[in-house]
């Protein structure tokens, strides 16, 4: 069973960012320095979730402020031997429902093309004219939707 939490203290943070540093920069080759920045120093300066199966931690997103009715997902990852099970689906719904009682109108994302495929089964739209590099690995800005339109 997949459990989704939020992080509330440093020890659950540094998991996290355990996660993200096998993920991104042990497996993705992501310059170490690139990985981490200031949404990282506390549990406070940014939504940070945890995903456990059994208990034993499997992945991690982020969600930050993008613009006042948009919301930016960030650094998720799963790890590999977790990946398959319908973790990064649960962190993206997680996610959005933050955003979504956060007032917030749209979830965007910057996806590794890659993962595109996967981000539009979940309902967002690829935004971006062009594939971008960020840290190394081409990306495309997806959006999505979070409040239903009267």
């Amino acid at each position: 069973m997949i459990e989704v939490r939020t992080v509330n203290n440093m020890e659950e943070l540094e998991i996290c960012k355990k996660i993200r540093f096998d993920v991104f920069v042990e497996e993705q080759k992501v310059p170490a320095e690139e990985e981490l920045d200031h949404y990282d120093v506390s549990p406070e300066a940014a939504l940070h979730i945890l995903a456990r199966i059994d208990g034993e931690p499997a992945g991690t997103a982020r969600l930050i402020e993008y613009e006042p009715d948009t919301a930016k997902l960030q650094r998720i990852a799963v790890l590999k031997q977790y990946r398959g099970l319908g973790v990064g689906k649960r962190l993206v719904q997680e996610l959005e429902q933050h955003a979504e009682r956060l007032g917030y109108d749209y979830c965007i994302l910057d996806g590794q093309c890659q993962a595109e495929p996967f981000y539009a089964a979940l309902g967002y739209m690829t935004i971006s004219d062009e594939s971008f590099y960020d840290a190394g690995i081409l990306h495309v800005r997806m959006k999505k939707s979070i409040r239903e339109r009267r």
